[in-house]
């Protein structure tokens, strides 16, 4: 599976990752008690979601990362769940 935003750089990944962890969190209403790290894994996770799904809808080839707004989808879809799962 490529790497979630079409770099090889770690860095890259990991601060885009967080900048999309943050949107994320800002779309969905609510309060969340998560650190960096875990949002920084929430916007890499939303990222290899939408790289799997679009994948799988024929939407991207075989190799191509999601972008940065599949990522940010990614990872709303990925919150939503959490939050539908948690319940109160």
């Amino acid at each position: 599976m490529p790497l979630p935003f079409g770099s090889e750089s770690w860095l890259f990944i990991i601060v885009l990752g967080l900048i999309v962890g943050i949107l994320a969190r800002l779309v969905i209403p609510g309060r969340r008690r998560m650190g960096i790290i875990l949002t920084s894994l929430l916007g890499i996770g939303g990222a290899l979601l939408a790289t799997w799904l679009g994948q799988q809808l024929d939407w991207y080839d075989a190799g191509e990362a999601a972008g940065f707004v599949g990522a940010l989808v990614g990872a709303i879809i990925i919150l939503g769940l959490a939050q539908l799962l948690r319940g109160r």
